[in-house]
């Protein structure tokens, strides 16, 4: 650890700063900053661009942290402790290596904004209480290897920010439609074929939202209104036509499009690049 970084925590201490910024310092191990999981006061701290490996359990004692950025680090877990952290509001631990997720972020009960892009994440590293984090309005699940989702990510009703593109994503869980309040869901370069009709009650027919969904095998009826927007897709999918489509095509046991392995190969090698 070099002096300034020692010198800032000091100061931080003493003068009772609020925000810390030690982006890109050659950081390995938060253990070997005295006093920095002490600063009581402290509402952002900013980790990114780092050699970090893990968080110590000690940072759940940072309880006025609201902001807390680890993003672009070697990061393969993360602390139980962060459910102690009751301010918490943004939390971005995106281009790291997390393979799974403590029950102990769910109980993060004030995050607002949580970013997960770029990890090795799937349907079985969700906490199981991951659906008790209600307060959620932003959630970055892109660049990850979710082939499903477990239908309780219906239960964040005030996500308005659904991130999923660039996964393995096969199908999607019919309560998506219970997100009212989404403004924007990206679903892009995934497998899928085929949308829930469910997904009808959402409002991504509005020009003001966002809805991305390129880079699937959609049915062939599907593609078609995909190609004239959002409003036609989100219309086509209530529809008795639609709905009779899509119960023969998912009982119909169609195997799902192979994963794109070439492009996999790529990102995980962007992944280890953006590290070094």
């Amino acid at each position: 650890m070099s002096k300034s970084v020692k010198k800032l925590v000091e100061e931080a201490k003493e003068q009772g700063y609020t925000d810390i910024d030690l982006c890109d310092r050659g950081l390995s191990n938060i253990k070997d900053i005295p006093g920095l999981t002490q600063l009581r006061s402290l509402v952002r701290l900013t980790l990114s661009h780092n050699r970090l490996t893990s968080l110590p359990e000690s940072i759940g004692g940072l309880e006025s942290l609201e902001y807390l950025n680890v993003f672009n680090n070697h990061i393969e877990e993360l602390p139980m402790s962060l459910g102690n952290l009751k301010k918490l509001r943004h939390f971005n631990a995106a281009v790291n290596r997390l393979s799974s997720l403590p029950r102990g972020l769910g109980t993060a009960s004030g995050l607002e904004i949580l970013d997960l892009t770029y990890n090795n994440l799937q349907k079985e590293s969700l906490p199981g209480n991951f659906s008790v984090m209600k307060q959620l309005r932003a959630l970055y699940l892109g660049d990850n290897d979710f082939e499903t989702l477990p239908d309780e990510i219906g239960e964040l009703r005030n996500l308005q920010v659904l991130v999923l593109r660039d996964n393995d994503l096969v199908e999607l869980p019919k309560a998506l439609g219970n997100l009212t309040r989404l403004k924007e869901l990206h679903l892009q370069n995934n497998r899928l074929t085929a949308l829930p009709p469910e997904l009808g009650e959402l409002d991504m027919a509005n020009p003001r939202h966002v809805f991305r969904a390129e880079g699937n095998a959609w049915l062939q009826q599907l593609e078609d209104q995909i190609v004239l927007g959002p409003s036609h897709v989100f219309e086509y999918i209530k529809t008795d036509g639609y709905k009779s489509l899509y119960e023969r095509h998912i009982t119909s046991g169609v195997t799902p499009p192979p994963k794109k392995e070439k492009e996999k190969t790529m990102k995980k090698s962007r992944k280890k690049s953006s590290m070094k």
